[in-house]
């Protein structure tokens, strides 16, 4: 019957064994990765290390670190775990492995830099505990969102949903743009607002259901017309921008504004009973105007406030756009760049339009001259799809 000095040496006879001082002339080369348990890493770590704990090892480690060819250099606390992880990761298929000898008390004693990584509190970890479980997500992707800074623009049909989902994936910094007040006629689909706010601006009321919701979440309020005068200010240090806005002259100002920043801007639009959902990424995708070059006749957009449109769609649209945002923050899966995703209500389908950009688009096309933040009142009239 083996031992568990025979395991392990019968584990190390199968992988390669590296001397610390090795790593640290190479950081730049090796992936470092962490197994020690949760309480060990929060005490102190190598530098950029990924921390998957060995119990979790086999079940994630593919999420965190897919690309099997990439160089890992693996330490615990001592060598021995890292030694059974490593041969763990080579009958995974990587080729590329390394276990660190000593560990990271060797690391320590023999004075190579080291650091106490920020981590979350236990009562984030049980607030996104689903999010940590995903390998895709995980702590390192949390704390991303912890850190992000996204501005919605309106806390109407679309910016309810799309506040409310971020706000509970714990985005750090919610930036909230409505110059309006509550009205009983917009609760059929505004749900960051209640009968008890109605007369209350919608920043306010908007701001209070946030932060009762997550206290992790900063919420910046901006009480304002967003115009030519401020957008470049608003937007300035966002990461990415939720647009609930119902307006053609406000979306071509947005556009133009998130070009110059080269801030992504997660589209949604409704109308009745149908929705619209995609990415602008700045010189990546196309822009608004490629998709749009100029604006309907009045005749042809008319207002949710003249055709309606029905109470859940907003929440649906609002949702995808969260979870667009999410992906964007995250480098998660195929964003919608360069798609459009339309939503059907009444027959609950989905569609999927490519969209490219135009060589000749006046904003981000290869000709396209510098571009000049304005005021298009003058120039649009009502967005036919409107929260």
């Amino acid at each position: 019957m083996s031992t568990p000095r025979d395991l392990l040496n019968a584990a190390k006879a199968e992988i390669r064994e590296i001397d610390p001082h090795d790593v640290a002339a190479r950081l730049d080369h090796f992936t470092l990765l962490d197994v020690r348990e949760p309480d060990e890493f929060q005490q102190g770590a190598m530098p950029g290390a990924i921390h998957v704990p060995r119990g979790q090892l086999e079940f994630s480690i593919e999420g965190r670190l897919p690309d099997k060819s990439a160089p890992i250099a693996i330490y615990c606390a001592g060598g021995a775990r890292s030694a059974f992880a490593a041969k763990t990761l080579q009958d995974l298929g990587y080729r590329d492995v390394v276990s660190v000898v000593g560990g990271f008390n060797r690391w320590k004693d023999e004075g190579l830099e080291w650091s106490t990584p920020r981590s979350m509190t236990q009562d984030q970890r049980v607030r996104y505990h689903r999010h940590l479980l995903l390998p895709e997500v995980g702590e390192e992707g949390q704390m991303k969102l912890l850190d992000s800074k996204v501005l919605v623009l309106g806390a109407g049909g679309l910016g309810s949903p799309a506040a409310l989902y971020l706000a509970a994936a714990g985005v750090g910094t919610l930036g909230i743009i409505d110059m309006d007040v509550v009205d009983a006629s917009n609760l059929q689909r505004q749900i960051l607002h209640s009968m008890d706010r109605v007369g209350m601006r919608k920043v306010d009321s908007a701001k209070a259901t946030l932060t009762a919701m997550n206290p992790d979440v900063k919420v910046l309020t901006y009480d304002t017309r967003l115009g030519a005068d401020n957008i470049l200010d608003i937007i300035d240090g966002y990461d990415v921008i939720v647009d609930g806005t119902d307006n053609f002259p406000t979306r071509y100002l947005v556009n133009d504004a998130s070009l110059v920043k080269r801030i992504p801007v997660v589209h949604g639009s409704i109308f009745r009973f149908e929705g619209q959902v995609t990415v602008f990424s700045p010189f990546v995708g196309p822009c608004y105007r490629c998709m749009i070059p100029e604006p309907p006749p009045a005749e042809l957009a008319p207002s949710c406030a003249e055709a309606g449109v029905l109470g859940v769609l907003p929440g649906v649209v609002g949702s995808i756009q969260a979870l667009e945002t999410i992906k964007l923050i995250l480098n998660l899966g195929d964003p919608l760049v360069g798609r459009l995703l339309t939503y059907d209500a009444l027959d609950e389908s989905f569609r999927t339009f490519n969209v490219r950009r135009d060589p000749s688009c006046p904003a981000c096309g290869e000709n396209a001259g510098p571009i000049q933040i304005a005021e298009y009142d003058d120039l649009c009239m009502p967005h036919p799809l409107n929260a």
